[in-house]
């Protein structure tokens, strides 16, 4: 039996350096109020090209999306930018490094690029991302509720939505829509369609005397 000893973790590349490499290629500044980590602000319109290059570039290797985070600063002490912001959490399993890229994002044009093509995990977090905030994906294959029920309005991270405010659920959703595109993604085709059943009603059952 041989043991064959695990390749040691390469040593993490200088945040100075990231952030000089940034600066250069896609003009982006360092957020101060992150006073731990990196974490870089880039316009919306480099966002994508950015977070590719990240991943794609051998010299930092981000392969891994952590989260993707909307933020919210309404009533915010200070501040005087757009409303929302969403951070995407990187990290490097090569290098071991770790930095935040930040878009800012306007209440009135509450959209970004999608990047579910460029990290799976970032399917999933997109649509937390809008449920929650409000953010739109744009390319996203299936922006629908994730945490939240579908006839829920609104969206409950917004510092302006009502904290007490409750939203009953009538109807199940099926969910066949995402069913069927999880079978085609594993190479099934869907032949037939039977007739698809909401369920009833949701109600309260009476307390009996």
């Amino acid at each position: 039996m041989s043991i064959v000893a695990a390749k040691p973790l390469e040593a993490g590349v200088p945040a100075e350096r990231i952030l000089a490499q940034l600066a250069e290629r896609f003009a982006a500044v360092r957020d101060g109020r992150d006073r731990w980590g990196l974490t870089v602000t880039v316009a919306r319109e480099r966002l994508r090209d950015c977070l590719q290059w990240l991943r794609d570039e051998p010299s930092l290797h981000c392969d891994t999306l952590l989260d993707v985070a909307g933020v919210d600063y309404l009533a915010f002490p200070g501040h005087r930018g757009p409303r929302f912001a969403v951070v995407y959490l990187l990290k490097s399993t090569r290098f071991r490094h770790r930095l935040a890229v930040k878009v800012e994002v306007d209440e009135d044009d509450c959209a970004l690029p999608s990047v579910h093509d460029l990290w799976k995990i970032a399917d999933w977090a997109e649509r937390e991302t809008w449920d929650q905030y409000g953010i739109v994906f744009r390319g996203h294959p299936n922006l629908k509720r994730l945490l939240n029920h579908h006839e829920f309005s609104g969206h409950p991270l917004r510092k302006d939505y009502p904290c007490q405010k409750r939203q009953k659920l009538s109807v199940n959703d099926p969910m066949v829509d995402q069913l069927e595109a999880r079978l085609r993604q594993r190479g099934y085709e869907v032949v037939e369609r039977g007739e698809v059943s909401a369920g009833d009603p949701l109600t309260f059952r009476e307390k009996s005397p």
